[in-house]
């Protein structure tokens, strides 16, 4: 079968993968020691969205296996899940030299990729870990104003649940925002429920 390059021909995550690792399109492919498209259920109903990989996610090609990947994991294991059960990727697949902050051209070049496993995943709620994550949807947006709250955008054809979350590396050294977050990830399980009851959720315009 032909290599393709163009995003929109991918039918599963593993077709992204493959563009992901002959991707191009910014130089980030030059430093990089592995790719990191994401890893979890292709059927997951929750999908979360970091910013990009570290050093430990450059060496192993998995997200979120770092320090603040732990945190993250015991946090889902406290709402009776586990990491395979969600879908984990970040807004670039590629780690930034010495864990920078994206460039905006970083980020445009790899947004189709994470629009695309999105699509396909078809989670019923997307969660952003950081600002980064939250300003790649929401530009306007303050983690600081919005966290622990959810609310709908008409994305991709269909009204999309999103919660913003406080990233974990952000909380690990933190005792009071660490507390915040893990609170406001109690409200994940609820969440859901009244996602898949189809409750009146409170439409927030954040844009």
């Amino acid at each position: 079968m032909p290599k393709t390059t163009d995003i929109n021909s991918a039918e599963t995550l593993s077709d992204i993968e493959r563009q992901i690792t002959n991707c191009k399109k910014c130089p980030l492919y030059k430093t990089k020691t592995k790719d990191v498209p994401g890893a979890g259920d292709e059927e997951a109903e929750i999908f979360f969205i970091g910013e990009a990989p570290g050093k430990a996610e450059d060496l192993s090609g998995e997200p979120f296996v770092g320090a603040a990947g732990k945190l993250l994991t015991e946090m889902i294991e406290t709402i009776g899940l586990t990491r395979s059960d969600v879908f984990i990727a970040n807004v670039l697949k590629h780690r930034p030299p010495e864990n920078r902050d994206p460039l905006p051209d970083e980020v445009e070049a790899c947004w189709p990729y994470l629009s695309r496993q999105i699509e396909i995943v078809g989670p019923k709620l997307i969660i952003f870990l950081g600002r980064h994550a939250l300003n790649r949807f929401f530009p306007l947006a303050k983690i600081s104003e919005v966290h622990g709250r959810a609310f709908k955008k008409k994305w991709n054809g269909k009204e999309q649940v999103f919660l913003a979350l406080y990233h974990p590396a952000a909380a690990l050294y933190n005792g009071s925002m660490k507390e915040t977050l893990m609170k406001d990830f109690k409200k994940i399980p609820k969440l859901i429920e009244k996602i898949i009851e189809n409750n009146n959720l409170k439409q927030e315009k954040l844009i």
